[in-house]
């Protein structure tokens, strides 16, 4: 499995909606926790590979261009992003899935609360 078929996975996890069952936000917290280190893992991953492309074969290409064409810095970086551009979506894309599932989970572990809070109260 790729990094981006891993990361619609986690996504379209992180999609569903979840009710205020407190087995189900249980549960669902048990699932989401992996998610968050899986994420951070394929977020480093990710910038591995896009440091290492622009290192190799787009820091060739823009320094070749750069030397026969004298482009400006600004140049030559918007063309590194243009040339990176799958890449650097791609660790955008996990910092934020990172960043939602563990924001989702604190937003369960509120309902959970909740919940506990509220059984507590009709006892």
């Amino acid at each position: 499995m790729t990094i981006q078929q891993e990361a619609q996975q986690i996504q379209e996890y992180l999609d569903i909606e979840c009710s205020e069952n407190p087995e189900e936000v249980l549960e669902r917290i048990r699932a989401i926790m992996p998610y968050i280190s899986r994420t951070a893992y394929l977020l480093a991953e990710a910038k591995k590979a896009y440091r290492s492309k622009k290192a190799t074969e787009i820091g060739g290409t823009i320094v070749k261009i750069a030397k026969e064409q004298f482009l400006s810095a600004k140049a030559q970086n918007a063309l590194l992003d243009s040339i990176a551009e799958d890449e650097a979506y791609l660790v955008d894309w996990l910092d934020r899935l990172n960043a939602a599932a563990t924001h989702q989970v604190d937003a369960l572990r509120s309902i959970l609360s909740y919940e506990r809070e509220q059984l507590r109260l009709t006892r």
